[in-house]
């Protein structure tokens, strides 16, 4: 297994894509090629650009293009309809007498960490002990889980019995079974590419192994510096300790100079770690140390505002739209769709234009029956979301008693007074609220493998993260490294009123 590592903007997953587009070149059978990426959204990425290159077939030439738990899924022959879904959740919860929450992820194609967590803690840590591949107990007993040992060890027997009578898999179950049969389903390859090779849990890696050994060749890419994954089960280490050959990608695209002297300050703190030297790109950027958000002019460029915890970027987002922003957060737009595209809608009938019925529909949602639209006339008749309406026909045929001399504001008075404050600072900024956000605020491990032209990084840890510095600083050290490596020309750290309680940048 050969070892692509990949500091932060060094283009490692282009690398491999190259890797594929030469193997494809010189003639190697695209069945015989496999792609493995931890998102299905990366590795539909990798199938469309082959596709699109040499005129194939993504779904019969490239079908190996895919997931680590989709390749599993596909190789097991387990059936989607097998999969442990909420409902079974919550009939297993009555049965039990212990009320459960579902995995987060109940995407039976992605290989992201939240496979290794959950809404109920007690099914968090039964999966995370499955892919490190301990003894629960032994999970059990490092963990700071505020339940009893018996009630742990009655649910994950009633789980396992239940799945069995079931006849059902969770995601984990999908790895385990790949392992198991793996002499009968493992395919065998010419080429294999493992992206984000520093994530994979041990449970993972044992499949690695099994295709390695099924592949002629094999090369894994990823950056232990990045490692960030460690309370989710992800094992950086062997990827670190791997035998085999390696190449170090040394050019960043990505990092200028001030943010690269920066980088290599924490990378230097990261015990554990693959020794290895890149090259930031000619351009100097900035490094800004300031006190707050609040005088950062955010008009232009794009932006990541990043916190370790989730629960630092609340004020943060209430600044935000106090000053006008069009933000995400959360994986959300700071304004819904349903708003703006209403908000826009409106505004297009008032000029004289036509808008979609769909459209038109979300409009009425936010009108008063009798003020602003006839009673009976609160649901469109007869308009289908494809169709194309006018000002003139939702007033001759739809009850609409607005007049177009109305604006949004006046119009749809049922808008909540939050929106309708936060939409008008919008457009007193000049934000144009219908497009995608140039402003994004996430916490660190959220944004791994993002990038924006400006970082702004708070420092401040949450309690759990101090104490996890004293115990395991290298995990801290790579989040922190990952955070700053996000930045293309200027990053701003934010500086903390306790620093005892913050990370030293």
């Amino acid at each position: 297994m050969f070892r692509i590592f990949g500091p932060p903007g060094t283009g490692k997953t282009t690398t491999l894509l190259n890797m594929v587009d030469d193997a494809l070149e010189q003639g190697v059978a695209p069945q015989q090629i496999a792609f493995l990426a931890f998102t299905r959204k990366a590795a539909n990425e990798a199938k469309e650009r082959a596709a699109k290159r040499f005129n194939l077939d993504p779904r019969s030439d490239l079908e190996f293009f895919r997931t680590l738990h989709s390749l599993a899924l596909t190789m097991t022959a387990i059936q989607p309809e097998q999969i442990m879904q909420d409902s079974h959740y919550a009939e297993l919860s009555r049965a039990m007498g212990v009320t459960l929450g579902a995995p987060n992820n109940t995407n039976f194609d992605e290989d992201l960490p939240s496979l290794a967590t959950s809404t109920d803690p007690i099914l968090g840590l039964i999966n995370l002990a499955r892919l490190r591949r301990v003894p629960l107990r032994e999970q059990y007993n490092i963990s700071t889980i505020d339940q009893d040992w018996n009630t742990v060890d009655y649910v994950d027997r009633c789980l396992t019995e239940y799945k069995q009578s079931m006849e059902l898999y969770d995601f984990t179950d999908m790895l385990e079974n790949f392992v198991k049969e793996g002499d009968i389903c493992c395919p065998s390859f010419d080429l294999v590419f493992l992206d984000e090779a520093q994530d994979l849990s041990p449970l993972q890696w044992e499949i690695a192994h099994l295709l390695d050994g099924n592949a002629k060749r094999m090369y894994c890419a990823g950056d232990d510096d990045q490692a960030i994954y460690k309370w989710a089960g992800a094992d950086v280490d062997h990827f670190i300790n791997l035998p085999g050959g390696s190449e170090t990608l040394t050019q960043s695209y990505r990092i200028p100079k001030s943010v690269h002297q920066v980088a290599e300050g924490v990378a230097s703190r990261i015990h554990r770690r693959f020794p290895k030297v890149y090259e930031p790109k000619t351009e100097v950027g900035n490094v800004n140390r300031v006190d707050t958000i609040d005088y950062l002019d955010m008009s232009e460029g794009s932006w990541l505002i990043l916190s370790q915890a989730g629960y630092q970027l609340q004020p943060v987002a209430q600044d935000l739209k106090s000053g006008g922003y069009l933000f995400n957060y959360r994986g959300h737009r700071s304004i819904s769709q349903k708003i703006s595209d209403a908000v826009n809608g409106w505004e297009q009938l008032r000029k004289g234009r036509e808008i979609s019925g769909e459209v038109a529909k979300k409009i009425y949602n936010f009108m008063s029956s009798k003020t602003r639209v006839t009673r009976g006339f609160k649901r469109l008749s007869g308009v289908e979301d494809t169709d194309f309406v006018t000002f003139d026909y939702l007033v001759s045929s739809q009850g609409l008693l607005a007049t177009k001399e109305m604006i949004w504001s006046e119009a749809m008075d049922k808008l909540p007074d939050a929106d309708r404050a936060y939409i008008t600072a919008l457009l007193r900024r000049g934000e144009k609220f219908n497009g995608d956000p140039r402003i994004t605020a996430s916490t660190i491990h959220a944004a791994k493998g993002g990038e924006a032209d400006n970082v702004v990084l708070f420092t401040d840890l949450s309690p759990a993260a101090d104490a996890e510095m004293r115990r395991n600083p290298d995990d801290i050290h790579r989040v922190f490294y990952v955070a700053v490596t996000r930045a293309k020309e200027n990053l701003f750290i934010i500086e903390p009123e306790d620093l005892t309680c913050s990370y030293d940048l």
